[in-house]
């Protein structure tokens, strides 16, 4: 059966209306010679067991967390998920966690938001966060964005530290918005130059981008960075690759950044092969009126009741198109809320504990790892819960290699970083056990690398 509603009669009748003889006629602009003249390669239709059987089959194939040792991390990190998360999110009241119009029907919406924001600020030490953002590489974006409106100017210098996916998405924007996108390289420890950053940064620098931690897992030295851009009359963005980092690290506000845009894909989301996810943005409140998506406020009825409603939304679909901040139009609600719920379960000192856990399996990890013949660590600035691992063989041999033991080794880093050739990206979350860091280390002492 296929499933196709249109009857022969409503084919027929659509094409009379509009004046076409056939189907065939739709596609006359095709030339014909690149027109498939047979019928599509496809196996003949299952029937729904069959088909269920063969998927399986399919699935089997995939090399997958139970199955497999994984220290993949690079912006997807497996951390544990509480039962009670998934249990809260998949309640009827948020079945339609969208953007709240009518505030006398959204209240419970409203609220969860107005919690997530609250969450945010503390976690990044700003004061004004919104809930609008798709991910963290967008998120980050954006912030460029933003900073290019405060400063009038349209020069943004990125650290090549810097996700590579999120630089990418940050080219893009700033591509087909004629804005000048500059790299500052990184230092022999990991962390952006900052001697490259002052020879690059000028009167019409408008940000200056770097992770923290960045892509190498390497914790950066954010004074430093906004001391040098704030110098400049630039504006420092501070892109958060692992959330979790943030129940340890001094925050970005304290340390002096204008502007936080992360990834909070830690905070009770699955991997879920690569989304959806959920950015965060925050910022301070005197640059408010010009953060891109929504803000959700708290206020007090007639009856001086608590409410909430929606303070700001400097979105195309709430003003005029060339005055917006931004066309982003969702607002995450499902994910912003499993976040909430998730950071809400740990609490100050859950979420402390969590992140001194990664902390403390990646050193262990990095300790043994560093002990092996022909292992070597590149990098000696401090990291949190990733580290970078160089090997005398070639990394597309040693990764196969524990590939065969059922380990995911890690992330080469050659295809983002030629220089890094030689290299592959660890990560350890609190997900992993000692016998299994030592299945790594084990693996790669005994002639893997």
């Amino acid at each position: 059966m296929r499933y196709i509603p249109h009857t022969p009669g409503d084919v027929a009748q659509m094409l009379a209306r509009i004046g076409v003889a056939s189907l065939e006629e739709l596609f006359a602009e095709v030339p014909a010679n690149v027109r498939l003249k047979r019928p599509l390669d496809l196996p003949a239709a299952l029937a729904e067991p069959e088909l269920v059987r063969e998927l399986k089959a399919l699935a089997a194939k995939n090399a997958t967390p139970s199955g497999h040792l994984s220290f993949l991390g690079g912006g997807a990190y497996q951390h544990f998920i509480p039962a009670a998360v998934d249990q809260l999110i998949s309640r009827s009241e948020f079945y339609t966690a969208y953007t709240p119009y009518q505030p006398e029907i959204s209240q419970g919406t409203l609220q969860a938001i107005f919690e997530f924001q609250t969450l945010i600020c503390q976690l990044t030490g700003m004061e004004v966060a919104n809930a609008s953002m798709y991910d963290g590489a967008s998120a980050c974006a954006e912030a460029a964005l933003m900073a290019v409106r405060l400063t009038r100017r349209r020069r943004v210098l990125v650290s090549r530290a810097l996700n590579p996916r999120w630089r990418a998405v940050v080219a893009t924007y700033c591509r087909y918005l004629d804005l000048e996108l500059v790299e500052v390289g990184y230092r022999a420890d990991g962390r952006t130059d900052l001697d490259a950053l002052r020879s690059k940064i000028d009167a019409e620098t408008a940000a200056v981008i770097a992770g923290y931690p960045n892509y190498f897992g390497v914790v950066e030295d954010l004074a430093a960075l906004a001391h040098l851009a704030q110098g400049a009359g630039a504006k420092l963005v501070a892109a958060v690759n692992e959330g979790v980092a943030l129940g340890l690290l001094r925050s970005p506000g304290e340390l002096g950044a204008d502007i936080v845009a992360g990834e909070g894909q830690s905070f009770g989301i699955p991997v879920s092969f690569g989304g959806p996810y959920l950015g965060f943005f925050a910022a301070r409140m005197k640059d408010v009126r010009a953060m891109p998506g929504r803000l959700v406020g708290e206020t007090l009825d007639r009856d001086g009741k608590r409410g909430f409603v929606l303070t700001l939304a400097t979105r195309e679909q709430h003003i005029r198109r060339e005055k917006a901040t931004s066309n982003i139009c969702s607002n995450q609600g499902l994910c912003a809320l499993t976040a909430t719920v998730f950071l809400s379960l740990l609490g100050k000192q859950g979420l402390r504990e969590l992140a001194a856990q990664n902390l403390a399996k990646a050193a262990y990890a990095r300790a043994q790892l560093g002990s092996i013949d022909g292992i070597g660590l590149p990098f000696a600035a401090p990291v949190f819960n990733e580290f970078v691992v160089r090997t005398a063989r070639p990394v597309k041999d040693v990764l196969a290699a524990l590939e065969r033991q059922r380990i995911l080794g890690g992330i080469p880093l050659g295809p983002d970083y030629p220089e890094l050739a030689d290299a592959f990206l660890v990560c350890v979350t609190e997900q992993h056990r000692r016998v299994e860091i030592d299945a790594l280390a084990a693996a790669l002492a005994g002639g893997v690398a």
